[in-house]
């Protein structure tokens, strides 16, 4: 069975765009997704506050697999990423990690 692997992008807005990347990133996400090389994806706040300032996102895509996140790596996130960099510059500061879930629990 291949292991679940989520990727996660952390931004850092700056507060003077903060308004207008929350309405830019909902539309990038759906994009991200119709590269067809995930499942699923979650928009979600960081609650604690940063010592640089601004507001703190998580997104985190479900990748369809290791292959998939590699295809998307390859063929989509540099046209993906270009314009968040032209539109926003240096009032956002994003970095990106891959993470494998291990094990999922539920309260049932």
């Amino acid at each position: 069975m291949n292991p679940k692997i989520i990727y996660n992008v952390t931004v850092n807005i700056d507060e003077s765009i903060h308004e207008e990347w929350k309405f830019w990133i909902k539309k990038h996400i759906l994009e991200v997704l119709a590269t067809g090389k995930f499942l699923s994806a979650k928009l979600t706040r960081v609650l604690i506050e940063e010592d640089l300032g601004g507001v703190t996102y998580s997104i985190q895509y479900t990748a369809k697999s290791r292959q998939a996140l590699t295809l998307y790596y390859q063929e989509d996130a540099e046209r993906l990423r270009k314009e968040a960099v032209l539109k926003f510059a240096d009032k956002m500061l994003a970095f990106r990690t891959e993470l494998e879930v291990i094990d999922e629990y539920l309260d049932t």
